[in-house]
């Protein structure tokens, strides 16, 4: 078990700055007297390498030997740096529907109660609820209540409950997603930050919200850096980790050139270690195609993705494309469920729905009143951890989208296909939706019988129907096929229905 707050021992950690003048004389008592918490290395490490790119086919993850697709439905990322929040129950409601990801901020940024109008809001903290890598120091004044940060010292019940959150995840084969840092949408949010001069004694931060997140003031930039290098340093015994540079870097003035800062520094400061980590960019709402990438970033996550069209636009990079944020199409399962079939049956490898049924007062995710913009529910999850067990049913590394597998529908409904050619296919089936239905009952229909026509070599077959709302398999049979056009009828169903055909010889 890792240690408590209270039994960490301090420890130094040696770093000295590389740049002179002020700045250096700032960071020199940074180094003099900042106090780390224990190294990593005394942890329990864990006896798997961290979660990698598959070596047979690097648009999916291996994992503890397998190869793995991460799909959730989390809280809205407060996990750690809210006190109130507790994780524990959090992780088991989401271990218990068989899911396998969350996304957390690592509290450099934090939220507001009025923040994007979401209900009993996790990452908004009440006042001396939240916590964050740097210590408080004596002098009052944080605008949020208590006193102010010291940016030279590390909070160590910070990253004691950081160890803590990382530990219970990874004892239930859950892989987080640790978001380093966020784009400052608004002026209330730079007002409640850290880095905000008003807010440490230090002295540091006095630009707009809009240069946070730049290399144009070194004194900033190089109090993140020692904040990655620490971070990096303290979770390097964890395989259920990888990094994800900055939420939303597309608003608000945050640069690509200060993001590839950033790898570059998660890739020095791992230079050592004998496993490293993968990091993550977040590129774009909706879509868009990527250029250039950086050579050290192994995944692409998008947000919003409807239609998945951004993962065969991008799909040629040979690397995970994932989708780790949904909402604002409206709270009823249908919408996020019929969103992760489609994004994962397009070829992504990556699902977060973002789950506003999870608060602090309700870590369980049993909280149903909610007036967010978007969904999430126990439901939903369990309809999820359906999703995951399809597709761990097929060899999906050997797979790949295949728009013109399906050759026709009738009636007419959405479709996706992963193929692999005279031996899986995977199947997915939904009622036509728009992005953001004004009323989504105008587009439910039960009752459907669907007939699909495929394209199928000869052989032996198994087809199965199931049903993606309980799991249950509405029908399950063999036949022969001589080659050619095959027309296979569904059970009647409502709304949505999964095909799994495989090769039975």
């Amino acid at each position: 078990m890792l240690k408590s707050a209270a039994a960490s021992q301090l420890c130094f950690r040696g770093r000295l700055p590389r740049m002179g003048g002020t700045i250096g004389a700032f960071l020199m008592l940074v180094c003099l007297f900042s106090r780390g918490v224990c190294s990593a290395d005394e942890l329990a490490i864990s006896p798997w390498p961290p979660i990698a790119l598959h070596p047979d086919n690097p648009r999916y993850f291996l994992w503890r030997d397998k190869p793995t697709i991460l799909v959730t439905s989390g809280e809205h990322y407060g996990a750690l740096l809210n006190l109130d929040f507790d994780f524990v129950r959090y992780l088991d409601a989401l271990a218990s529907d068989g899911l396998n990801h969350t996304r957390t901020f690592s509290g450099v940024y934090r939220e507001v109660a009025t923040s994007f109008g979401i209900t009993d809001n996790p990452l908004a903290p009440k006042p001396l609820q939240y916590i964050c890598p740097w210590a408080r120091s004596k002098t009052p004044g944080y605008r949020d209540g208590g006193n102010k940060f010291d940016l030279t010292k590390w909070d160590l019940a910070y990253f004691s409950r950081l160890r803590d959150f990382m530990a219970h995840a990874r004892e239930r084969g859950i892989v987080v997603e640790m978001n380093l840092f966020c784009a400052l949408y608004k002026d209330e949010l730079w007002e409640v930050c850290p880095l905000n001069a008003a807010n440490n004694i230090n002295g540091i931060g006095t630009c707009p919200r809009e240069e946070v997140f730049t290399l144009k003031h070194k004194d900033l930039l190089e109090v993140q850096l020692t904040f990655v290098r620490e971070i990096v340093e303290q979770l390097r015994g964890f395989d259920n980790l990888y990094y994800e540079v900055c939420n939303e870097p597309y608003f608000h003035g945050v640069g690509m050139d200060w993001q590839h800062r950033i790898v570059d520094e998660i890739v020095a400061a791992e230079k050592d270690f004998p496993k490293k980590h993968l990091i993550s960019l977040n590129v774009a709402n909706g879509s868009a195609k990527i250029e250039s990438p950086h050579p050290a970033v192994s995944i692409f996550n998008f947000h919003y993705c409807v239609p998945p069209e951004v993962v065969g636009m991008n799909y040629g990079l040979e690397r995970v494309i994932g989708e780790n944020e949904t909402g604002f199409r409206g709270r009823d399962d249908l919408l996020y469920r019929t969103e992760a079939w489609d994004f994962l049956l397009a070829g992504g490898a990556l699902f977060n729905n973002l789950d506003y049924s999870f608060t602090p007062a309700h870590p369980g995710g049993t909280f149903l009143d909610y007036k967010s913009p978007g969904g999430g529910s126990a439901d939903l999850r369990k309809q999820l951890g359906i999703l995951k067990r399809f597709l761990d049913s097929f060899d999906f590394v050997r797979m790949a989208p295949d728009a013109g597998a399906v050759l026709g529908v009738r009636p007419e409904l959405a479709h996706y296909a992963l193929v692999e050619p005279g031996k899986a296919y995977a199947v997915y089936l939904h009622v036509p939706l728009p992005k953001k239905p004004e009323k989504i009952d105008a587009h439910r229909r039960a009752d459907v019988s669907a007939t699909i026509r495929l394209d199928l070599p000869p052989g032996t077959y198994r087809v199965q129907w199931v049903d993606t709302k309980t799991g249950v398999l509405d029908a399950d049979e063999s036949f022969e096929h001589a080659g050619g056009n095959r027309s296979i009828t569904s059970p009647l169903f409502t709304d949505d229905i999964a095909l799994r055909i495989v090769a039975a010889g």
